[in-house]
């Protein structure tokens, strides 16, 4: 992601537009302050949609039978090693 440099005073006096270049423009800007790295803005990423999740989980890696059965395997003696749970307040 590109980054461009602002400084901390231009960044304030103009704080409502540099967000909005960022949100929009998707750069992010790395705010300095006496010509040292202060802060790094970037655009937040929005949440996903169900429908957006279903159509990417077909392209994710998927563990293998073995891997599955390993893994449940791992599962199991971890639990075993688990203390039940107590109230401090019981």
């Amino acid at each position: 992601m590109k980054l461009r440099q602002i400084t901390v005073t231009e960044a304030a006096r103009n704080f409502s537009d540099l967000v909005s270049s960022i949100h929009y423009q998707g750069h992010g800007a790395l705010l300095v302050k006496g010509g040292k790295p202060m802060v790094r803005m970037v655009p937040a990423r929005r949440p996903r949609t169900g429908g957006e999740l279903a159509a990417l989980w077909p392209t994710l890696a998927h563990l293998t039978p073995a891997e599955a059965g390993s893994f449940e395997r791992d599962l199991l003696v971890s639990r075993g090693h688990l203390h039940p749970l107590a109230s401090k307040w019981d």
